[in-house]
């Protein structure tokens, strides 16, 4: 077999969906985007049970699903799901010093992420969790 595409154009991806975090929140470096993607992260990891974030894990291509399993403790029971302000407030309160997160930052996330995976995939997995987590990757139409 042949070496996988996805792990041969894992920086170019990667890098891609930085810059797509970084340009739907406005940011002017991907430095910037860093903390509010891993923030984002973290606030819908903490609302998934380990099976879902697993599951969920497996649409992304392979480093930035890295990046959503970073530092992760599975052994934390999963909290329920809030307003998008109070998820948004808590996307900004990572590293709140260091912290450049929008109030949009939960959809410029969205946004990176529906440029880099299968959507359609997504979307089929996500009709298996609970409604709110399909809210949370919900990107307004224009």
């Amino acid at each position: 077999m042949t070496w996988p595409l996805e792990y041969q154009q894992a920086c170019v991806a990667f890098e891609r969906f930085m810059v797509a975090a970084r340009d739907a929140a406005g940011l002017q470096t991907t430095n910037m985007a860093w903390t509010m993607v891993e923030g984002v992260f973290l606030t819908f990891r903490r609302r998934l049970s380990i099976h879902q974030a697993i599951e969920f894990a497996g649409v992304l291509p392979p480093l930035v699903r890295a990046f959503f399993l970073e530092n992760w403790h599975p052994d934390e029971r999963p909290v329920p799901f809030a307003s998008r302000q109070v998820m948004t407030n808590e996307v900004q309160q990572l590293r709140y010093q260091h912290n450049f997160s929008p109030v949009n930052a939960i959809e410029a996330v969205a946004i990176a992420v529906q440029s880099i995976v299968d959507v359609g995939a997504l979307n089929r997995l996500l009709t298996k969790f609970p409604k709110e987590a399909s809210d949370f990757w919900e990107v307004p139409a224009d």
